[in-house]
């Protein structure tokens, strides 16, 4: 039996379609109902005829905080994946962010020890990589700076990818993916697929930094043939490409049929927005949407390399700029 947590998130509900289409013995932890919509307009990207495949997964309502519920979902599994987190960039979220990338992660850990699972493979990110001087390319041997100005995001589920690698030190073996940005359709309201809906309604400005990125075809596929191989305890950066946010942006804009960004935001102006933005959110209660570090990442050009990855799973990586525009097509027909 293949646990999959995170189900009804991008990497989640398209890993699903991988396992049920090769008809895998699979369960999937849900924490509310009305989030199984995504999992459904996931999949009716790939078929019409989705619901088979839907039904075919056993869905169990849990959450990785709940240890009662998890217990249930662990009964006589073999292989985990583990997808779930909570993506925020906001100070304020910190302990909410503590408690479901680090706390969360524990007791997948735990509980995959004491069921005695035979393989972890986790969801990690990018941005729990250091950085390297003099430009050069980040890998995955590139340490964490714990003294850098890192993001509440990063924080966590570097604390995440510490509760993996307690566990190797424990008897699980694990493999550890660290995905770039990840493209894939059928889920508009958040994650990248949010950016899509934003290009349609019109992006007035680019920023001078880049962006790795990735699509959600390739991270799973990747995720599955880890998972099956006898490779353990190592981690794979998962970027497919290295873009500058003037390209992707304009790209974006093109794949939905809306004008292309044409302006810079100038390194002075973010500094000021973000600041703004900070404003805004003491006065009004809203979400904070730019932050110091987001700012700074906007307009920071960085590499990351995909050897190891390529090399080790002999990995040719689905061209980003065809994936886009597919995704594209695939916005404007769902929304």
């Amino acid at each position: 039996m293949i646990l999959v947590t995170g189900s009804t998130g991008l990497v989640g509900s398209h890993l699903l379609y991988k396992l049920a289409n090769k008809k895998e013995k699979v369960r999937a932890i849900y924490r509310t109902k009305r989030k199984l919509n995504n999992v459904k307009n996931v999949f009716s990207t790939y078929t019409k005829d989705y619901k088979n495949l839907y039904d075919s997964i056993e869905w169990i309502q849990a959450d990785i905080l709940d240890i009662p519920t998890l217990n249930e979902a662990f009964n006589n599994v073999t292989h985990v994946y583990h997808c779930a987190a909570f993506v925020s960039f906001e100070p304020d979220k910190y302990q909410l962010l503590r408690r479901t990338n680090i706390e969360g992660t524990a007791n997948i850990v735990n509980l995959c020890i004491a069921n005695s699972v035979t393989k972890l493979c986790y969801v990690s990110s990018i941005a729990t990589l250091g950085t390297e001087l003099n430009s050069k390319p980040i890998t995955e041997s590139t340490d964490w700076n714990p003294e850098a100005d890192n993001n509440v995001y990063a924080i966590t589920k570097y604390g995440a990818e510490m509760e993996v690698w307690r566990g190797t030190q424990e008897g699980i073996d694990a493999v550890i993916v660290n995905p770039g940005v990840i493209l894939g359709s059928g889920i508009w309201r958040y994650g990248s697929g949010s950016l899509f809906k934003k290009a349609k309604k019109g992006l007035k400005y680019y920023t001078s930094g880049t962006i790795a990125l990735v699509s959600v075809e390739d991270v799973i596929s990747i995720m599955v043939a880890l998972l099956n191989s006898p490779i353990k305890n190592e981690r794979f950066i998962l970027v497919a490409e290295n873009w500058t946010y003037k390209d992707f942006l304009q790209t974006l804009a093109t794949s939905v049929g809306s004008k292309k960004p044409k302006k810079m935001a100038s390194k002075k102006l973010l500094q000021i927005a973000w600041r703004l933005d900070w404003l805004k959110t003491k006065i009004t209660g809203k979400r904070r949407l730019l932050t110091k570090q987001i700012v700074n990442s906007l307009s920071t050009e960085t590499e990351y390399s995909n050897n190891k990855i390529k090399e080790t799973l002999n990995y040719t990586f689905k061209d980003v700029n065809e994936s886009i525009i597919e995704i594209g097509k695939q916005y404007q027909k769902q929304e």
